[in-house]
C-alpha cells in the first residue's frame, strides 16, 4: 500500500462513519488539529502514541498504523490548482513582500519558521457573510553570518 492509498482508505472509512475532523481529532488528541488532520492526509507524520490511536480509530493494521508515523514526502504541485489552496498561495504572491518587509523590520534579517510554528483558525460571524479567522504564530529564526569578524553580527537579529 502507498501512502496515497492509505489517505484514499481514511477518507473514506471518514465518509462511511459520516465523521467530522473535529471527531477525529478530538479523539486522537495530543496535538492540533491542523496537525492530525495533515497526517492524516498524508502531509505530516503521527508520534507512535497518536499513531496508534489513528489506527485503532480507523481499524489500520499494523503496517498502515508505522505508515502513520513515517516522515512523508510533503508539499504539492505549484501551483495549487485547488481553488481554496490557490488563494492562501495567492495571499502569499501578492501579500508576501510586504510581510516580507515588515517582519524584517520588526525583527531583523531572518525567517519565520515553517517547522517551530502553530496554527488556528475560527470562524467569524459576520452578518455580510462569515469570515475565517488564521492565527500564526511562528518561531523568528535569525540568517547566521558565517565567517563573520569580530565586531560583526554573527547573528541578524534587529540591529
Amino acid at each position: 500500500m502507498t501512502r496515497a492509498e492509505l489517505t484514499e482508505k481514511i477518507l473514506d472509512i471518514k465518509r462511511e462513519k459520516e465523521w467530522s475532523w473535529k471527531h477525529v481529532t478530538d479523539t486522537i488528541g495530543g496535538m492540533s488539529p491542523v496537525l492530525v488532520v495533515g497526517a492524516l492526509l498524508g502531509q505530516m507524520k503521527l508520534v507512535r502514541p497518536l499513531a496508534a490511536k489513528a489506527a485503532a480509530l480507523f481499524g489500520l493494521s499494523p503496517t498502515e498504523e508505522r505508515m502513520l508515523n513515517e516522515v512523508p514526502t510533503r508539499g504539492t504541485s505549484m501551483p495549487p490548482t485547488d481553488p481554496l489552496i490557490y488563494r492562501f498561495y495567492e495571499l502569499v504572491m501578492v501579500n508576501g513582500p510586504a510581510w516580507k518587509a515588515l517582519i524584517e523590520e520588526e525583527f531583523g534579517d531572518g525567517i519565520m519558521s515553517a517547522i517551530d510554528f502553530d496554527m488556528s483558525f475560527e470562524r467569524e460571524p459576520n452578518p455580510r457573510g462569515d469570515r475565517v479567522r488564521i492565527t500564526m504564530s511562528g518561531k523568528f529564526l535569525p540568517y547566521r553570518y558565517y565567517g563573520a569578524e569580530q565586531g560583526i553580527p554573527e547573528y541578524g537579529y534587529k540591529e
